[in-house]
């Protein structure tokens, strides 16, 4: 059924589900992971209708307008300071 779960091991894994999250959570995270399920479904089968249409229909290329390439300043000589020592 379950693999290894036997009908034991299932009973006390739901026993320990209501102890844990009382009988009126249970219900509601149930709708919760299947209106999950259903988005997830829906969404998947949205996917595939987006790919079929993107085969059928070509994509345009858009001209692209070359920019001229600036090229980096030249680097200024490093100026050396000059120490002036008092007397």
């Amino acid at each position: 059924m379950f693999g290894r779960l036997g009908w034991m091991e299932i009973l006390v894994i739901v026993l320990l589900l209501v102890i844990l999250f009382g009988h009126a959570k249970i219900p509601t995270m149930m709708k919760n992971l299947a209106g999950g399920i259903k988005t997830f479904k829906k969404e998947m089968k949205d996917d595939d209708t987006k790919k079929a249409e993107a085969k059928k229909e070509p994509v345009k290329k858009e001209s692209v307008k070359k920019t001229p390439v600036k090229k980096p300043a030249a680097k200024k000589p490093a100026v050396k300071k000059r120490v002036v020592k008092k007397k």
